[in-house]
């Protein structure tokens, strides 16, 4: 499972070589993606703040196409953990923690925060720094 962070889908509708040929890697059935629910939240402010067109597409394709994340008790405690031990903020180590959750061995982010999380399970690619 390949977990996706909120700046992926940025990144996609930016037209990021690497994010496009992941994305379709998932739409034709060679990949499975998870995403935490709150990328859903993020993306929805973000259209509504005017910086995402479409959101409503893309929050389609999201429900349609990858496994969401919802948080539980066991999320929620590992993200306090991850943000304790590692400085993540709160809202980066919830959906980290979401992935985590999900079994995800590749996080595909633009955040730096992400890249304090180390585990030899779960590789976090930066996007940005692609």
């Amino acid at each position: 499972m390949i977990g996706l962070d909120t700046g992926f889908f940025l990144e996609l509708l930016n037209g990021n070589t690497e994010a496009i040929i992941l994305w379709e890697s998932c739409i034709d059935d060679r990949v499975d993606f998870a995403v935490s629910a709150l990328s859903l939240f993020e993306v929805e402010r973000l259209g509504l703040k005017g910086k995402l067109k479409n959101f409503e597409a893309v929050l389609d394709a999201i429900n349609d196409v990858t496994f969401v994340v919802w948080l539980d008790q066991e999320i929620l405690s590992k993200a306090a953990r991850l943000a304790h031990g590692s400085g993540i903020p709160a809202v980066d180590s919830l959906i980290l923690a979401s992935l985590i959750s999900a079994d995800c061995c590749d996080i595909y982010t633009t955040d730096s925060h992400f890249e304090a999380y180390h585990n030899n399970k779960v590789t976090v690619r930066n996007l940005r720094k692609a």
